[in-house]
């Protein structure tokens, strides 16, 4: 390296010469050579001139020897080595030369002509040339010019020495002495420092790298502490701690791990990591090994004495490549770990009362079963079972009472189960079995008939059950494990519609009822957004004068492009999706307002307004939110009816009873709708407020029916209840008057008011108030 770096600098000096004093130099000989060349041409002509002279007179009388005299003379002058002198004539051809033999240099020649002056005038008898060497460039050099170039040169090489022995002592010295120092700790290993003193670069060079090299001694003493603190603690620490390397053989482990796995060190390092654990979990760990950096996995690891243990594996990387991995890892015995989350999953996916699956198994077996029969070319039958009448076992005889039979019904159950066979409880009295088969369908049959005869027996004293089961085929009617739990779950609703008690295959006409009702909830949906819905009115009339004593607000879903639809299946579906609560106040509010504007109407302004509510509206805010809706519209509170069917009344809800109560003493009137129809009884009148009794249309059509019998028992009911409602001071209304006939025998029977097509159909509040304004403005002229 030293003599890299001197050559180097040789070489920049040498060039630096070459460059700028070399050009210098030679100019400088050129320049004098030029001016010496023309102080001898200039010194040869004036020779030349003089000798022409002396020899005219000789070269016209032919004297020969005069001619050789004055040419030897010429020829001894200074730088002159040759002359010749020729007539015109040829006649006299003279030749003086000093020219040594060994010369071979160039001869610059110099002539002139000899003119003599004749009585005629001037003649040219002939000519005299001189020979004399050219001038290199060192040739017309003068002594002091010599001395100068000497001194100059002498300067130079002074220069030039001066500064490679400078560069030498003061650049080579020291990198030579830094290269020695890391050489010295490359092959030894310590640190050495350079030995150099000086304030310039090389001295801070130095100092820099003989503080860099204590620092470096001090950071490996650091990092040998270091490293056998870390060698203790891996060691020493109760943990199973193991490094692989790049081709999964184990380079170290810790003490720990020995004491753990019963191995010993010599017999472990170098073999490969895999072949320590079992078959049945080595490609997973391979795998994952191979794909992951810095890998979590949960493998069985073989010990020593042949137990086996699961261990949860924690790898990180140290390496910067793939020729170069090394890993450090902890392995953790996760044994009990394991066994507890298999515990903890067989409790989330069974049904702590029954042993069964629970919903969230069914889901996860299900999806199993499926692929299980694509396999084996088979067909997967769903039963969704729903027992009837359960939640009338729960709430009379207890939950404890219904626990007992949930299980003994698993039991009778299970013995009609195959090996193959898949039950679970979803949910309270919901449960799902799954049957796979060539033949899914007659297999699914006869377990439902077998499910009958579960049934046959009772499971209590007085506790009779029976089911309702809902039937769907794998690939038949579902392509997927939701769907097929779906449509036989529709099945089963299906059969519960249609009566209980019994088993509903699945079929498309399901799937359009579900349809069906999915329309009409996003239309409910549309409508409270939209404001299609609107508060229909159909007049409550006296029987005696028919003269118009109230209203009744009546839902309808005024669609733009169906127009009005059946208000019975919005009602239903609102109720089951509990929208009906926004329903019932958005009618509320709408109702409230179409009587604040018939009450405008002469002979209109003491004219009540009956509202049904559904049972889901009796919330605590319900009497605030009427009474905001009255006060806003300047309506009394006893012109408000509210109308309230028995299945209200028929749990006796003490949330329900305390707001029935207020509403009453808010001054509203309360009526019972629909009465005579579910579980009628007069014992409402007893325990509720109520001022008004309305009898079902039901009644209505009977009073006149052509069956005697039918027709004599509905007029005794109505009668009944006529005559012991006046006996409590309330208002008996029919409903469905559609004939004359209908409301003259009503009317003997005693009953004060009626509504139905006879009288008025419900109408849009704009078309009704037309026709009473047009009804009152005809009264008036009449009178």
């Amino acid at each position: 390296m030293n003599n890299s770096v001197e050559n180097r600098f040789f070489a920049i000096v040498c060039g630096a010469l070459l460059v700028f004093v070399a050009p210098l130099f030679v100019l400088f000989l050129f320049l004098s050579s030029e001016r010496a060349d023309k102080e001898i041409r200039d010194h040869i002509s004036v020779l030349l001139v003089a000798n022409a002279q002396a020899l005219a007179k000789p070269l016209w009388d032919l004297d020969e020897d005069s001619v050789t005299q004055i040419s030897a003379t010429v020829v001894s002058q200074g730088a002159i080595v040759k002359v010749e002198v020729r007539d015109q004539s040829g006649q006299l051809d003279v030749s003086q030369s000093t020219i040594p033999r060994s010369f071979d240099g160039k001869l610059v020649q110099v002539s002139r002509a000899i003119i003599y002056n004749t009585i005629d005038g001037p003649k040219n008898l002939g000519s005299i040339s001189v020979y004399y060497p050219a001038l290199g460039l060192f040739s017309g050099l003068k002594q002091e010019e010599v001395v100068f170039i000497s001194i100059f040169i002498f300067a130079v090489l002074t220069v030039f020495g001066t500064a490679l022995i400078g560069n030498r002592f003061f650049v080579i010295q020291p990198l030579m002495r830094l290269t020695a120092a890391i050489e010295a700790t490359r092959q030894l290993g310590s640190r050495h420092h350079v030995d150099w003193q000086s304030n310039d670069e090389m001295g801070r060079l130095a100092h820099s790298f003989n503080e860099m090299q204590t620092k470096l001694e001090s950071e490996e003493k650091e990092l040998k502490l270091a490293h056998r603190r870390a060698t203790d603690i891996y060691n020493l620490t109760p943990a199973m701690l193991f490094s692989l390397d790049e081709e999964d053989r184990i380079t170290a482990v810790s003490d720990y791990w020995l004491l753990a796995t019963g191995y010993n060190r010599a017999a472990v390092i170098g073999r490969n990591f895999a072949n320590l654990v079992t078959p049945a979990t080595r490609d997973k760990f391979v795998k994952r090994r191979q794909a992951e950096s810095g890998m979590t996995v949960t493998v069985k690891f073989v010990c020593l004495d042949g137990r086996t243990m699961d261990v949860l594996i924690m790898e990180s990387e140290a390496g910067a490549g793939a020729q170069d991995r090394l890993s450090l890892s902890v392995m953790t015995d996760v044994t009990e770990l394991k066994a507890s989350e298999d515990r903890n999953h067989r409790q989330a996916i069974t049904d702590h009362l029954t042993g069964l699956l629970n919903r969230q198994g069914f889901e996860a077996v299900l999806d199993n079963k499926i692929a299980a029969a694509d396999a084996a070319g088979q067909e997967l039958a769903c039963l969704f079972v729903d027992l009837d009448r359960f939640k009338w076992i729960n709430d009379n005889m207890g939950h404890a009472a219904g626990d007992t039979a949930l299980v003994e019904l698993v039991e009778r159950l299970k013995i009609h189960l195959a090996p193959s066979d898949e039950a679970a409880r979803l949910g309270g009295d919901e449960f799902a079995i799954l049957l796979p088969a060539k033949d899914a369908e007659t297999r699914a049959k006869v377990m439902c008939e077998q499910i009958a005869s579960i049934f046959e027996t009772p499971f209590a004293p007085d506790m009779h059950l029976s089911a309702s089961v809902g039937i769907a085929i794998y690939p038949h009617h579902a392509a997927t494990a939701a769907e097929l739990l779906q449509k036989s779950d529709m099945a089963m609703y299906a059969k519960k519609r249609d009566g209980k008690n019994g088993a509903q295959l699945f079929d498309n006409a399901m799937l359009d009822r579900a349809r069906s009702r999915a329309e009409i909830e996003a239309n409910i949906e549309a409508g409270l957004i939209d404001n299609w819905f609107e508060a229909f009115l159909q007049p409550i009339v006296t029987l005696n004068g028919r003269g118009i004593s109230g209203f009744e607000a009546l839902m309808r879903l005024n669609h733009p492009q169906k127009g009005l639809m059946p208000p019975a299946e919005i009602i239903s579906v609102a109720e089951e999706t509990a929208k009906i609560v926004r329903v019932g106040n958005v009618i509320m509010e709408k109702a409230v307002a179409n009587l604040a504007k018939i009450s405008r109407i002469p002979g209109m302004q003491d004219t009540y307004l009956a509202i049904n509510f559904s049972p889901l509206q009796f919330e605590p805010a319900l009497p605030a939110r009427l009474a905001a809706i009255v006060g806003r519209h300047g309506i009394r509170p006893e012109r408000i009816v509210v109308e309230i069917t028995e299945a209200v009344l028929m749990h006796d809800n003490p949330q329900i009873r305390l707001i029935v109560t207020e509403l009453r003493r808010f001054g509203c009137r309360i009526a019972l709708d629909d009465f005579g129809t579910g579980y009628s009884s007069l014992s409402y009148l007893n325990r509720f407020p109520v001022d008004i009794i309305k009898i079902d249309q039901s009644f209505t059509r009977a009073i006149n029916d052509g069956d005697d019998d039918v027709r004599q028992k509905s007029r005794m009911l109505i009668e009944g209840i006529t005559t012991l409602s006046h006996k409590m001071n309330c208002t008996v209304i029919a409903e469905g008057i559609e004939t004359e006939e209908e409301c003259r025998t009503l009317h003997q029977m005693g009953l004060d008011y009626g509504q139905g097509y006879l009288f008025h159909r419900p109408q849009h509040a704009t078309t009704l108030i037309e026709e009473l304004t047009a009804s009152q403005s005809a009264i008036a002229r009449a009178s």
